[in-house]
């Protein structure tokens, strides 16, 4: 290389300075082109607005075919999950967002197996992630974990319910709950207040953990943690949903009409609904961290402390899956390098013959 190229190449860099400080920059260029995943969960009560939030929430509507059954089939009906996938693109960043529903809930008359069904279905999503995981193609890996469970609390009641208390306990150690006191345009300021006291204390008391939303670092700016200080005062957060647009004064808000005025759904002196969707949105990266560092791995470390047991004559049932999906995989890898090293043979021995 001549002494021109090299000065040339130089006359581009400044002293002192390596690069790497655009390597944000790349990591935000390709997690914008691969797009994102997020699975919410929304458990609770028939009648609680569930859906009209979470389209309130995304701007869009996930479920347009929704039946809602009579009261006659809600006494037959039992606990089953709905998940919707939709693709939301804002600003070239697309969002592929799952949410699972779980219609029947707290319906019938005794509820004591009305959380199986979900704990089942958490459960199963982990066990497909931890077999593609172990799979041949680990690079297209759908993440269908549930990253957050909004949790919804009746408004008519003085705080939690056995079925809420024991409910939350069962999924704490499983999925990051988020509670969430619905139609808040039910009570007043004061009224919710109390409720919410009520809640956490009972929160408390019951040994239940909720997600907590991460700490600040000292060096983050005063706005970023005063919005944090203002999210983790409002938890449980008191919301309605709308997803009617009303015209108020010459503007366009989506709210609830009432004879003695409108309950705008985006005003945060009206209900939580704002501090809800920036958690959500602000927290979303943290939200599955959590999933995966805590809860899933967890999950992980149980499977395969039973295929450890399994493998010393304790246990031989289903939890064989891990073990030979990893022998297998060794297997196939062998076999396909017997096989390029016949092929190299047979070419070699066929430029030997040419020769």
């Amino acid at each position: 290389m001549s002494s021109e190229s090299v000065k040339s190449f130089s006359s581009l860099e400044t002293p002192g300075y390596v690069g790497f400080a655009n390597l944000p920059n790349q990591v935000h260029r390709k997690s914008v082109k691969k797009g994102f995943e997020f699975t919410l969960m929304v458990v609770g009560e028939s009648g609680l607005g569930k859906s009209t939030l979470v389209n309130s929430l995304f701007l869009t509507d996930l479920y347009p075919e929704r039946v809602i059954p009579d009261v006659v089939e809600k006494q037959k009906q039992t606990v089953k999950l709905d998940a919707s996938t939709v693709e939301i693109e804002e600003r070239g960043v697309k969002l592929r967002l799952t949410v699972v529903d779980t219609p029947g809930f707290g319906d019938a008359i005794d509820n004591s197996d009305s959380f199986s069904a979900i704990l089942e279905y958490i459960d199963e999503q982990y066990e497909r992630f931890l077999r593609d995981e172990s799979g041949l193609n680990r690079r297209n890996i759908v993440d269908n974990r549930i990253h957050c469970c909004f949790y919804f609390i009746s408004p008519f009641g003085h705080g939690l319910k056995p079925l809420d208390i024991e409910f939350m306990k069962k999924l704490h150690s499983k999925v990051n709950i988020v509670p969430v006191i619905a139609k808040a345009d039910c009570l007043t300021k004061k009224e919710i207040q109390r409720l919410k006291c009520r809640i956490l204390q009972e929160i408390e008391e019951n040994g239940i953990k909720i997600y907590p939303l991460p700490d600040c670092d000292s060096d983050e700016d005063e706005d970023y943690k005063e919005q944090v200080r203002q999210l983790k005062e409002a938890v449980p957060f008191a919301v309605c949903g709308a997803t009617t647009l009303l015209e108020v004064k010459g503007r366009k808000v989506r709210g609830r009409l009432y004879p003695w005025g409108v309950v705008e759904v985006e005003n945060p002196d009206h209900c939580d609904f704002i501090k809800l969707r920036t958690m959500l949105i602000t927290h979303m990266q943290d939200l599955q961290e959590v999933t995966q560092e805590v809860h899933y791995e967890n999950y992980r470390s149980e499977r395969l402390a039973k295929g450890v047991k399994r493998n010393n004559g304790v246990a031989k049932d289903e939890t064989d899956i891990v073990i030979t999906d990893k022998d297998r995989i060794l297997q196939e890898k062998e076999a396909e390098l017997k096989r390029i090293q016949g092929e190299l043979a047979r070419m070699q021995e066929k430029i030997k013959a040419q020769q």
